[in-house]
């Protein structure tokens, strides 16, 4: 089994910056693909981004030039650098990981508010 830790949520002013962790334990050798989803009030569940284990990247169009995937596979940690954030970034972030079934963490709040 598989549990995922998200931190790193705030309040941030718009434009300002937000890195948020998501640390990975148990049977962490089982994990292929590793990323970030959010939801907003009212909104389904979307993806943000995603990194495999060789480094892979993808991003959802509203992520692409703000956001940053990133993993440090010493500390079994993925990490999501949100630049230039908007009020519409406001949401739940949740960490995500695909192994033999998807785990998901219990989701840190970003708001993004003057």
């Amino acid at each position: 089994q598989v549990q995922l830790v998200e931190s790193g949520g705030g309040l941030v002013q718009p434009g300002g910056s937000l890195r948020l962790s998501c640390a990975a334990s148990g049977s962490i050798f089982r994990l292929n693909v590793m990323g970030w989803a959010r939801q907003a009030p009212g909104k389904e569940r979307e993806l943000v981004a995603t990194i495999t284990r060789g480094g892979r990247t993808f991003y959802a169009d509203f992520a692409k030039g703000r956001f940053t995937i990133s993993r440090d596979n010493a500390k079994n940690t993925v990490y999501l650098q949100m630049n230039n954030l908007k009020p519409e970034d406001t949401a739940v972030y949740y960490c995500n990981a695909t192994g033999p079934t998807d785990y998901w963490g219990q989701g840190t709040q970003v708001t993004v508010s003057s």
